[in-house]
């Protein structure tokens, strides 16, 4: 380095740093700074090209639109015109679960409360379950006193934690 604060190479030229120390006389600004005018010019340009681009989306997308609308009568498939849509093996989506469950429940309560036919064929019927408990404590079919009496019929034995079933005896 020299006394002027000049940066030297060993050839005696100047650096490229040089050009950092000191402003030109007359200038108000730094050479090295960007050049304002180019910078104008590719915004410019910048916002044009962005302008077409999407002037030219827009048309694309209106005249695909208008492409699928007349295409809508014509079928894909030839061959499935008479076939019935077939949905995939269970189980599906539920569409509203909530719905769902409560028209289970307010089915499953009007059985349980409620008369009619359980097989129209054979004559089977459903009762309120308060007067199918009523007839069988009347009736005394199934109190655990007599269950617990009456030994298991024979070929057939409870089984371990059963809770009163039977299974058959093994030979």
């Amino acid at each position: 380095m020299s006394e002027h604060g000049h940066h030297h190479d060993i050839g005696g030229r100047s650096s490229a740093d040089d050009q950092y120390l000191e402003t030109p006389p007359g200038s108000s600004y730094e050479h090295t700074d960007a050049n304002v005018g180019v910078l104008v010019k590719f915004a410019f340009w910048l916002i044009i090209s962005a302008i077409i681009v999407h002037v030219g989306l827009g048309v694309m997308y209106a005249l695909l639109i208008r492409q699928s609308a007349e295409r809508v009568d014509t079928r894909q498939y030839p061959l499935a015109v008479n076939q019935q849509p077939r949905l995939p093996i269970g189980p599906r989506l539920q569409q509203s679960p909530a719905n769902e469950i409560y028209d289970f429940r307010t089915k499953e309560e009007a059985e349980l409360h409620g008369y009619g036919w359980m097989d129209k064929d054979a004559g089977t019927v459903h009762i309120p379950i308060e007067d199918a408990m009523r007839i069988m404590v009347e009736r005394g079919l199934l109190s655990r006193e007599q269950d617990a009496s009456q030994p298991a019929p024979p070929g057939l034995m409870p089984s371990d934690a059963s809770s009163g079933r039977v299974m058959e005896r093994r030979r």
